[in-house]
């Protein structure tokens, strides 16, 4: 009987690795510890419940199928997640688990795409509508409260708003999937017998396409009519589409004449669509359209905050904020950025800081550093030592003013890249040897003097501010 549990779960990581980048396989299967295999269940170690959950979201059917394959049918997953408190205790949460494979399957792993109109009468009607995805981890701010308003008046009434169509757009990563799934969520918990559905309009003209081919059209559009909420995800890429978009017409005209609801979301508002029908343009601004706006700092700094929370990490303070201030575009970035470093962090046996993810958002976004001037130097070092900024460049051998001309000299150096010489020059025409002196002064100082250094490292925070 196969009891070596170390060698089943490298036989296990064979076949993984040769499905998944390297990038991925070190990240999250490299770090795993087998711990043993008894009665079908193989136990293994990760590092943390964020690691546990991300295994299960985007890898559960390539290790389910890997495991029916190498050890055989039925084999259970078991995790032992480490959670950091005093005494180091541990928790086991069981994988989940899907259908059997086919056996002797060595190839990728395809995802099989829905038909959902050939089962329009079995009860087991599947709404593909994420259930992680609700208002409750949809924060509000200034740039979504309208669509968030009117996506939550919607979700309560289906079909009794003057929000039918719901038509929200936004540009990629500003929430525009998650609104869709949080509506879906909240009306399967208060009318539990609607059909709802959740469909992007790629797969729709996919499986437009298969009812033409396989002459199923009135199937289609039958299953489609019996819909009570209909929601549409990047509707625009049916742009250019003529019979698909006149299908989408009279199922459109069905629903919204018998008081069904429709969502749809676009990257663009119905009047800057193009290759769109006219028709349907008019009927997508019979409701209300609103637009998700790139999020602003504070809500950023939300979204972060319970991203953080939920993984179960340990971020300062000061790299929320600085991540928040650096990563602008939408909550997609502010997310991958997150993940990114949480693999660092367990990867490399480090903690969260600032050096850490000023690398990662380096790595990972169009990051430019802020461009620091010399003036900036010097007016928050007068700022914060509560001095005239022409002291700076006078001849006085007061202490307080000395250590602030130091000081100035120091981030400069530090900040910029100006020569010992420009420095010197800026900074009431010093020459090179006394710039040198001055830096290593201020270095030499922050080494023992803890209250010089936390002043050194406030004063290089307002700077980066």
């Amino acid at each position: 009987m196969k009891t070596d549990f170390k060698q089943l779960w490298n036989n296990c990581l064979v076949v993984i690795r040769d499905n998944i980048s390297d990038a991925a396989y070190n990240t999250w299967f490299a770090p795993i510890i087998p711990l043993k295999y008894k009665d079908d269940v193989l136990t293994v170690q990760v590092p943390s419940q964020f690691f546990y959950e991300y295994l299960e979201d985007k890898y559960l059917d390539l290790i389910q199928n890997t495991l029916y394959r190498v050890i055989g049918e039925g084999t259970i997953l078991n995790y032992r997640i480490l959670v950091e408190t005093e005494k180091n205790t541990a928790i086991e949460m069981r994988g989940e688990s899907k259908s059997k494979p086919d056996k002797g399957v060595a190839q990728k792993f395809p995802l099989k795409v829905p038909n959902p109109f050939e089962r329009v009468e079995t009860p087991e009607f599947d709404s593909q509508i994420n259930q992680k995805y609700t208002f409750n981890n949809f924060f509000e701010g200034e740039s979504n409260r309208l669509a968030r308003t009117a996506a939550e008046a919607v979700a309560m009434n289906p079909a009794k708003t003057a929000f039918n169509p719901l038509f929200v757009c936004g540009c990629s990563g500003v929430g525009k999937t998650h609104l869709c799934h949080a509506i879906g969520s909240r009306i399967l918990e208060l009318y539990p017998d609607k059909k709802v559905l959740y469909i992007s309009a790629h797969l729709f003209k996919v499986q437009f396409t298969d009812a033409r081919r396989f002459n199923t059209i009135n199937d289609f559009i039958n299953f489609y009519q019996g819909i009570d909420v209909l929601i549409i995800d990047d509707i625009q890429e049916l742009s250019g589409l003529d019979k698909t978009q006149n299908t989408f017409f009279h199922i459109f005209n069905h629903l919204h004449q018998n008081n069904k609801q429709l969502v749809m979301t676009s990257d663009c508002a119905p009047m800057d669509m193009q290759g769109m029908e006219e028709r349907l343009l008019t009927r997508f601004r019979w409701g209300l359209s609103t637009k998700l706006e790139r999020p602003d700092k504070e809500l950023r700094k939300k979204i972060l905050k319970q991203k953080v929370l939920s993984d179960g990490l340990s971020i300062p303070d000061n790299v929320i904020d600085f991540i928040a201030e650096n990563v602008t575009e939408n909550v997609r970035d502010l997310e991958g950025i997150v993940v990114s470093l949480m693999a660092h962090s367990i990867i490399g046996n480090r903690d969260i800081d600032m050096s850490l993810a000023r690398r990662v958002l380096e790595q990972n976004i169009k990051f430019e550093k802020k461009r620091i001037t010399v003036q900036k130097i010097q007016d928050t070092v007068c700022n914060f030592f509560n001095i005239k900024n022409d002291l700076i460049q006078s001849a006085s051998r007061k202490r307080e003013i000395v250590q602030a001309r130091q000081v100035t000299m120091f981030f400069i150096k530090k900040l910029t890249e100006l020569s010992l010489s420009q420095i010197g020059a800026q900074v009431g025409n010093r020459n090179h040897a006394t710039v040198l002196h001055a830096c290593n002064t201020v270095k030499d100082l922050s080494e023992v003097d803890k209250n010089f250094r936390s002043d050194i490292e406030e004063i290089e925070r307002l700077l980066k501010q």
